[in-house]
């Protein structure tokens, strides 16, 4: 099998904001409150920490902040992936030239490129880099889906170890089992679906839930890898009503609202997200508050 840059549950981090951009001393403090309560792993830059509203400035600033504050605590995954394939290369480049562990790539969005056109795309930005590299999977965000067979051609790259599979399309995940077997490990995209992809043999999951809950998130993961199946699971199922919570709206909006019902100053959402409903406001603390992770 491929080495793959971590096993588990990484976090797909908030970014928190201020006046003057990303405020990185609270970014550095929930770094730190991660990698104390067991996250396998920090994924910098991705949907969850707003990417698509960042500068290119913010974005390499974010990524290389990441990597100097982990200091090799965990693996650092840096969220590098465009529409445009010549960018991705330079930003995959810019990451790891700071010292980033892997790279996750998300399929090309608006432009609905043909899996052929997928399969170039990640060759190439493959090609330029020697770094892992793990497929960012989310057709209902970018338009684009990457099928079993496509999977089994990009398995085929020495440097395509992994894919983050957020289509919610479980028989997918076992036909890309089936026919990409220890070539391609499978992380979950979905926090609701972190047990069935590590029963078809997944290797984790890329998390919102994390921010929240990162020891809970990481207990489903080890629970199942110790063979405590029943436990993982029964904490799989309880965690359902804040997993609900957290996507009442679109993400990154619930889990930053929750962030800072939790005291985290992580600011506002920027533009064209507008904050949390008031109705799941209530739903969101409701969940917080189930869970003992809000008092009062």
């Amino acid at each position: 099998m491929k080495q793959i840059p971590f096993k588990g549950a990484a976090v797909a981090i908030v970014t928190p904001f201020d006046e003057t951009g990303i405020n990185f001393a609270e970014l550095g403090r929930i770094i730190d409150d991660q990698i104390a309560n067991g996250t396998d792993a920090i994924c910098i830059t991705g949907t969850t920490g707003e990417s698509a509203t960042m500068s290119d400035a913010e974005h390499r600033a974010a990524i290389k902040f990441a990597v100097e504050h982990v200091a090799g605590r965990v693996p650092v995954i840096a969220g590098a992936g465009s529409n445009e394939t010549t960018y991705a290369v330079e930003l995959s480049k810019f990451a790891e030239s700071v010292g980033v562990n892997a790279l996750l790539l998300v399929t090309p969005y608006y432009n609905k490129c043909t899996q052929n056109g997928l399969v170039a795309h990640y060759t190439k930005i493959a090609d330029s880099v020697n770094l892992p590299v793990i497929v960012y999977n989310v057709p209902s965000r970018t338009g684009v889906n990457i099928k079993p067979e496509t999977y089994a051609k990009l398995a085929e790259h020495p440097r395509i170890v992994a894919t983050k599979e957020a289509n919610g399309d479980l028989t997918s995940v076992l036909r890309t089992r089936k026919l990409c077997g220890d070539k391609l490990a499978v992380y979950s995209g979905n926090d609701d679906q972190i047990i069935p992809i590590l029963s078809l043999g997944g290797s984790g999951v890329i998390s919102v839930l994390s921010n929240v809950a990162p020891r809970q998130t990481h207990m489903i993961c080890q629970n199942y890898f110790d063979g405590k199946v029943d436990e993982a699971s029964r904490l799989q199922i309880d965690m359902c009503d804040l997993i609900d919570a957290l996507f009442c709206e679109v993400n990154p909006i619930p889990v930053k609202a929750a962030m800072k019902l939790l005291g985290w100053n992580v600011g506002q959402v920027r533009m064209p997200l507008s904050e949390i409903e008031p109705a799941h406001l209530q739903q969101l603390k409701a969940a917080l508050k189930a869970h003992g992770l809000l008092k009062g």
